[in-house]
């Protein structure tokens, strides 16, 4: 799935193409996505001009003269830009003219993205506003986490993928970043001290800022809006790494299944 350094890195490839363009036109081959794109969507889209392309979490929010498109890109999707005349292929849903030509085309081969036009301030809609803060903002801190977490059971883990405490820190990111921390995904997050948390709180705006640096995580089908691959799972530590040496203290990276979601860590530099 992408995560918020693939999401950052497809904002960044692709705001200075897009920002201050008018939409020409607008095709839809395919509206049956997570939820279907509405009726609306290429009318209310056509002759807008881009005002700001940012992020949100996962979410990508393309501003308008009127509005905004909120898009996310589920389990395999991607936005790329391509020529004016790239014939479509099998798992391109829609594209989005800009005045120059050349195309911002939605791929997803599973269907699990979703495109939305809203009317109102998107930070206000469903889907973005009960989000925690922004893990690379300030508000993100290590003496927030620890107030937060008071009395909580659920693992520190868990805990730091749950969007209403932080903002997209998905799985792979949640594993590097406390594994840079050096705390056990199992450890109850209610009983982390407050220095482990501002420990963990560099570790994950770190691991995030390494990992847009290296322009992501190329797994499975996803790639850069110019269609290159990311590299950041070069430079893992734990994720995807079970039975092979830490990089650390050569011990065995183990895996255990947390939330649903495979998780590896070293039994001996990560305690609880």
């Amino acid at each position: 799935m992408p995560e918020l350094p693939e999401v950052e890195t497809t904002r960044r490839g692709l705001a200075p193409h897009l920002v201050g363009r008018r939409i020409d036109e607008v095709v839809i081959r395919n509206a049956r996505l997570r939820w279907p794109i509405a009726a609306d969507f290429r009318t209310a889209l056509k002759g807008q001009r881009i005002r700001d392309l940012r992020r949100r979490a996962k979410y990508l929010i393309m501003d308008l003269d009127q509005g905004a498109v909120i898009v996310h890109l589920g389990m395999s999707g991607a936005l790329s830009l391509v020529a004016a005349g790239v014939p479509a292929a099998k798992h391109d849903h829609v594209d989005v003219v800009i005045e120059d030509g050349r195309v911002l085309r939605l791929t997803d081969p599973r269907r699990f993205g979703s495109v939305h036009y809203v009317h109102e301030d998107p930070d206000r809609h469903a889907l973005l506003a009960s989000l925690g803060p922004e893990p690379l903002s300030l508000e993100f801190n290590g003496r927030g986490m620890y107030a937060l977490t008071r009395g909580r059971r659920a693992s520190v883990k868990e805990t730091l993928m749950n969007a209403r405490v932080v903002a997209g820190v998905g799985n792979i990111y949640a594993n590097e970043a406390l594994f840079r921390a050096r705390i056990h995904p199992r450890a109850p997050a209610g009983r982390i001290s407050l220095r482990r948390y501002e420990a963990l709180v560099t570790a994950v705006r770190e691991t995030l800022a390494d990992a847009i640096r290296a322009g992501g995580s190329s797994l499975r089908d996803w790639h850069h809006a110019d269609g290159s691959l990311g590299y950041f799972q070069q430079q893992y530590f734990v994720y995807d790494r079970r039975g092979e040496p830490c990089r650390r203290c050569g011990a065995s990276i183990l895996e255990l299944r947390l939330g649903q979601r495979a998780t590896y860590f070293c039994p001996r530099c990560q305690r609880r």
